[in-house]
């Protein structure tokens, strides 16, 4: 049978995702966790690839398994052979015809920011940080620029792995609270580095270095040396991804009351 599993992890510790040989990585500690639990090998896919640093409230995988379990089984004891920074939340069975990232019909991140004279402390590691003053309604103006479907090469890493980069880029919205900035997206896929790239550009309009405008040339000049650099992991989450109603899988975790 197959299984869908979501997950949360900070990743401050982890080199990614995706499994490398030195085993620095969140899908190596979640595999051996779960084979440790079904005592025999197990194998993920996950929707969506998080970066070295990155963090997630609802990264989903699936799995298929011959051993049968309680879904909650599955959380808990997946749970006591993984490190506090990751935790399994919810276990379902589902069709063989699910796919963690092939079924997905969209994605999201949230950036969260802090504007300040002076680094985080406390935050440092889950949140982003400039010390010049950002103009909100600038960063909204070319934010967008960006929404619809586009070819997004300029905000594309040179190891992207990506068929095509053509994506569609249905939301950005963008708030403050306090110190605070949080930065929403969401689109039909993203590309390797899309978003910090994205926010790099966002922020430099934001300080007053470019026109709102300029983010509409260097998306329509389709090269990334155009682009601002990429900006710090640290504050990049990724919250999920959509599925049909039909596969009835949980789209927020507990930790989605928890973000700013």
């Amino acid at each position: 049978m197959r299984l869908a599993l979501g997950l949360s992890y900070r990743g401050s510790a982890y080199l990614g995702w995706q499994s490398q040989p030195g085993g620095r990585t969140v899908q190596d500690r979640v595999e051996t966790a779960l084979s440790q639990f079904a005592d025999r090998p197990v194998r993920t896919v996950c929707a969506g690839r998080t970066d070295a640093g990155v963090h997630a409230l609802n990264q989903v995988v699936h799995l298929d398994t011959d051993i049968e379990r309680d879904d909650f089984s599955w959380v808990r004891g997946s749970n006591r052979y993984l490190p506090a920074d990751i935790a399994v939340q919810w276990c379902r069975p589902v069709d063989v015809a699910f796919h963690a990232r092939n079924s997905a019909q969209g994605r999201r991140y949230a950036y969260v920011l802090l504007e300040s004279p002076v680094r985080p402390a406390l935050e440092a590691g889950a949140v982003g940080w400039v010390f010049r003053p950002l103009d909100g309604d600038a960063m909204r103006a070319a934010a967008a620029h960006l929404i619809g479907q586009h070819d997004f090469s300029a905000f594309r890493s040179a190891e992207c792995q990506a068929a095509s980069p053509v994506k569609t880029l249905r939301r950005i919205d963008i708030a403050r609270r306090g110190a605070y900035w949080r930065f929403d997206f969401e689109a039909s896929a993203f590309l390797h580095h899309m978003v910090r790239n994205l926010m790099g550009c966002l922020l430099a309009v934001g300080q007053g270095s470019r026109a709102p405008a300029w983010v509409a040339d260097v998306l329509a000049g389709r090269d990334r040396s155009l682009a601002a650099p990429t900006f710090a992991p640290d504050g990049l989450y990724f919250l999920g991804p959509h599925y049909d109603a039909g596969f009835a899988l949980p789209e927020r975790t507990p930790a989605f009351d928890w973000l700013p």
